[in-house]
C-alpha cells in the first residue's frame, strides 16, 4: 500500500516545486497556479494545517501543496496520525467525513461541499436497514465511498485496496456488499463468496467498455492494462492487472519503461507520469466531476476562511467509527 508523506519545507520556492510537475503542466499554465500555491503553503504554516489529497487530484494539488497523498485507505489511515489542528481534504465529501469521524476534535475542511460521489449518493441508511431485514444475520460490508449514516448501519467498511483480504478474513459464505455492484462482483469472482449487491456504480468507471480496452491494445502493441475494480467485470477481465489506485501505483513503480493504460480517473495518469518519466501512459481520459471541484483556488479559500467545516452527528459518528476501525484493524 503506497502512502506518501511529503515534506514541504518553508524555504522551498514555488519555482522549485515546478520541477516536480513540468512534464505534465505547461509553463504557461503554471503561471496561473503559482500565486495560489505560494499562498497555500503560507496559510498551512499560519493555520497549522495539513492537506490530504486523493490520487485523483490534479498534479498541481497532488505534487505541490499536499502533505499526505494516497487512496481512500491510505488517507483514512494517515488521518489518524495527523498532529495538525486543521485537516483540509482535497477529495470528496465522504473522505472528509471519514477524516472527521477519525479526528472528532480536529477541524476538518472540504474546499467544496459539492464534491460528492455517485456511489455515496446511490444508497441511504434506510436502504441498508431494509437489506438487513431481508437477509438477517448476513454481515454488511460497506465500501468507504458512502455517507457516515450508511457506515453507521454497517458491520465493517472496506476499500478497493483491502476488500478481498477483508472478505476472506470474515470467513463466511455470504456477504451483503454495498453499494458498488461491480466491485462486489469482482471480489466475488476472486473469493468465491456469494455477494448480495446493490446497484450503485461509479460514474467514472462504469463508462469503460471491453471494446475500448481492445481498441487501445490494438493501437498500442505491448500495452499493459491496469483496471480499477470499480470497473464492470467484463472490463476487468480484459486487463492485465486489477487493483486499487495504490496497487496501480505500486505496479507502475515496478514497471519501468512499460507502456501503461490506467483504466481509472485520468488525473491518476498525470500524477504517476510526473513521478515516472520512464513510463509511457496512454490516457483514455474519464474525469470525475466531483474530484475536479477541488482546485487550488478553493483550497486557498478554505484556508483563508476556515470553511467549509465538516460536521458529523456524534451519535452517527460513533457507530460509523466502529465500522471504519474494524476495517483499519484488518
Amino acid at each position: 500500500m503506497e502512502t506518501q508523506l511529503v515534506e514541504r519545507p518553508a524555504t522551498r520556492t514555488v519555482d522549485a516545486l515546478y520541477e516536480r510537475v513540468k512534464s505534465v503542466i505547461p509553463a504557461m499554465e503554471w503561471g496561473t497556479f503559482a500565486d495560489d500555491i505560494e499562498a497555500i503553503l503560507r496559510l498551512k504554516r499560519e493555520k497549522n494545517a495539513v492537506i490530504l489529497a486523493h490520487n485523483y487530484q490534479t498534479p498541481e494539488i497532488f505534487h505541490c501543496v499536499a502533505d499526505v497523498t494516497g487512496d481512500s485507505l491510505a488517507l483514512a489511515r494517515e488521518a489518524q496520525n495527523v498532529e495538525a489542528d486543521v485537516i483540509v481534504m482535497a477529495g470528496v465529501a465522504f473522505m472528509a467525513e471519514t477524516a472527521k469521524i477519525l479526528n472528532p476534535a480536529k477541524k476538518v475542511l472540504i474546499p467544496d461541499m459539492g464534491a460528492g460521489c455517485s456511489l455515496a449518493d446511490s444508497i441511504t441508511a434506510a436502504d441498508v436497514r431494509k437489506m438487513r431485514e431481508a437477509y438477517p444475520g448476513v454481515p454488511v460490508v460497506t465500501y468507504v465511498n458512502t455517507s457516515a449514516e450508511v457506515k453507521a448501519e454497517s458491520d465493517i467498511c472496506c476499500t478497493s485496496g483491502n476488500a478481498k483480504r477483508l472478505i476472506e478474513k470474515l470467513g463466511v459464505p455470504r456477504v451483503i456488499m454495498i453499494p458498488d455492484e461491480f466491485l462486489a462482483q469482482n471480489i466475488a469472482r476472486e473469493t468465491g463468496v456469494e455477494m448480495i449487491t446493490w446497484q450503485g456504480h461509479c460514474e467514472v468507471h462504469e463508462r469503460f467498455t471491453p471494446e475500448e480496452i481492445r481498441h487501445w491494445r490494438a493501437a498500442h502493441p505491448g500495452l499493459v492494462v491496469l483496471a480499477h475494480p470499480e470497473c464492470p467485470p467484463e472490463v476487468v477481465a480484459e486487463a492485465d492487472f486489477s487493483g486499487s489506485t495504490a496497487h496501480m501505483s505500486d505496479y507502475v513503480s515496478q514497471a519501468g519503461g512499460e507502456k501503461v493504460l490506467l483504466v481509472t480517473e485520468c488525473s491518476m495518469s498525470d500524477n504517476l507520469a510526473a513521478s515516472h518519466p520512464d513510463v509511457e501512459f496512454v490516457r483514455p481520459c474519464n474525469l470525475c466531476p466531483h474530484m475536479k471541484k477541488i482546485t487550488l483556488r478553493s483550497i486557498r479559500h478554505a484556508l483563508e476562511t476556515m470553511s467549509v467545516e465538516v460536521k458529523v452527528d456524534p451519535a452517527v459518528s460513533e457507530r460509523a467509527r466502529q465500522a471504519i476501525e474494524r476495517m483499519l484493524a484488518v
